[in-house]
């Protein structure tokens, strides 16, 4: 949601929290982790590979 992906656009954090109940700043936290975890080295070839 927040990078786009299928969809038409991003959308803000503020937006994303209104469509899951949660505070702008859960979202964050929420975005940040999953961006630590697509980092780690087992995670990224696995994002590699999916997006070819």
């Amino acid at each position: 949601l927040y990078f786009g992906l299928g969809q038409e656009h991003p959308l803000t954090l503020e937006e994303i929290g209104e469509r899951f109940n949660l505070t702008r700043e859960r979202v964050r936290q929420i975005k940040e982790k999953a961006i630590r975890r697509l980092r780690h080295a087992s995670r990224s070839r696995t994002l590699r590979a999916f997006l070819g």
